[in-house]
């Protein structure tokens, strides 16, 4: 019968707002985690078996996708070679400006991606 009093004074006083509980000195009462041993405070409840599966999981992603960026950087590298081979010193085409840019993202993407 205290625990339903208590739950519903706080559900008052936290519906009157913050300010009432700090002005009386009042604090509210700890929650303890409902899973594991002794209600553990550990937040990831996979095993270390499980977490070490997902951690491998995302580095063959990683490494997957960061070859088919380098994948993507060599092709739009090569297009541009193509494309500069094209133009003369006095014209420069608006599509070889973007794809530079592009690749500057795509490298610097990459470049950070490899970092961690």
């Amino acid at each position: 019968m205290r625990t339903i009093q208590a739950a519903a004074l706080t559900i008052i006083l936290l519906g009157s707002g913050t300010p009432f509980l700090a002005q009386q000195g009042a604090t509210l009462p700890s929650v303890r985690a409902p899973f594991g041993p002794g209600n553990s405070t550990d937040t990831n409840p996979l095993s270390p078996a499980a977490q070490e599966q997902m951690e491998r999981s995302r580095q063959t992603d990683r490494q997957k996708k960061l070859i088919a960026d380098t994948n993507r950087l060599l092709t739009l590298a090569t297009e541009l070679k193509t494309d500069m081979d094209k133009t003369s010193k006095d014209t420069m085409s608006l599509d070889v400006i973007k794809k530079a840019e592009e690749i500057e993202k795509l490298a610097h993407s990459v470049k950070e991606r490899m970092k961690g």
